[in-house]
C-alpha cells in the first residue's frame, strides 16, 4: 500500500469506528474514537519496524479483498485491528516461538475494549478467538472468517521480492537484540515449518498468493542457511591468527 501519509491516522480512526458500528458497537463516537486512537498508538510504538500501522494498513487493505469470503466481515477487521495490539520484542525467546506479537493478551484486549464500547459479548468473543487463531498463523478448519484473517496477515509472504526484501530487513531490525546466530536458527525453523504446509492460504482468492510467497520463502531461506553455515564455520575456526 505504500507509505502512510500524513493524514492517515484521521483514516485509521474512521475506520475503525466504521467498524465497531458495523459489529453492533452502541457507545458514543467519541468513546469508539478514543480506543481507536489507543490502538493506533499502541501500533505507532517504538521498536515496532514491521508491526507498525503499515504492516495493519496492509493487512485490512487484504481484509477487503477477501472479504466477500468471510461470514462477518467487521468482526475480521477488528481482529485484524487488534491482532499485533500488544507487541512485545524484547523477550530474547519472542521470535523463536511466535514472534512478539501477543496474541492471548491482544484477544484479550479486544474482549475487553469491545464489550465497553457496546459490541454484543458473543461478537466480541469471536474477535478474541479469531485473535487467537493467530498464534500458529494456522486458520481453524472449516473457519472462513479465521481463513481470510489468516491468509491477510501472511500476504505479505507474496509481496514483490524488492517489498519482501524490505520486509525481511523490518523482522531483523525489531530482533536486532537476539544475537545473529539465534535469529538465523529461529527464522530458518519458521520458514522451514511454513514451507512444510501443503498450504499456505486457505481462502480461495488467497490461493492466488501461493506461488509468490513459496519463491520469497525458498529464496530467503537459501540464503540463510548459506548465512547461517558460513557463521558456524568462522565460529568454529576461531580468531585469525597473527
Amino acid at each position: 500500500m505504500g507509505v502512510l501519509s500524513a493524514s492517515a491516522p484521521q483514516w485509521f480512526l474512521s475506520a475503525f469506528v466504521r467498524t465497531c458500528r458495523g459489529a453492533g458497537a452502541t457507545k458514543p463516537e467519541d468513546s469508539i474514537r478514543s480506543v481507536g486512537e489507543e490502538l493506533i498508538e499502541r501500533w505507532s510504538g517504538p521498536g515496532r519496524h514491521f508491526h507498525n500501522l503499515r504492516h495493519l494498513a496492509a493487512v485490512l487493505h487484504r481484509v477487503d479483498e477477501l472479504a466477500h469470503e468471510t461470514h462477518e466481515p467487521d468482526l475480521v477487521r477488528l481482529a485484524a485491528w487488534y491482532h499485533g495490539a500488544v507487541f512485545d520484542a524484547d523477550r530474547k525467546v519472542a521470535y523463536a516461538t511466535r514472534g512478539g506479537e501477543q496474541t492471548t493478551l491482544s484477544a484479550e484486549l479486544a474482549r475487553t475494549q469491545l464489550v465497553e464500547l457496546g459490541v454484543p459479548v458473543d461478537s466480541a468473543d469471536r474477535v478474541g478467538e479469531l485473535v487467537d487463531t493467530l498464534a500458529r498463523h494456522k486458520a481453524a478448519a472449516g473457519d472462513f472468517d479465521s481463513a481470510v484473517l489468516n491468509d491477510a496477515d501472511l500476504g505479505m509472504l507474496a509481496a514483490e521480492p524488492q517489498r519482501y526484501k524490505e520486509y525481511v530487513a523490518e523482522i531483523r531490525a525489531e530482533y536486532a537484540h537476539i544475537p545473529l546466530s539465534d535469529y538465523l536458527d529461529a527464522r530458518i525453523k519458521v520458514l522451514t515449518k511454513l514451507l512444510g504446509r501443503s498450504r499456505l492460504y486457505v481462502s480461495p482468492l488467497g490461493a492466488t498468493w501461493e506461488e509468490p510467497a513459496r519463491q520469497n520463502l525458498d529464496a530467503e531461506l537459501h540464503r540463510l542457511v548459506k548465512e547461517r553455515r558460513k557463521l558456524g564455520l568462522e565460529a568454529t575456526a576461531g580468531p585469525a591468527r597473527q
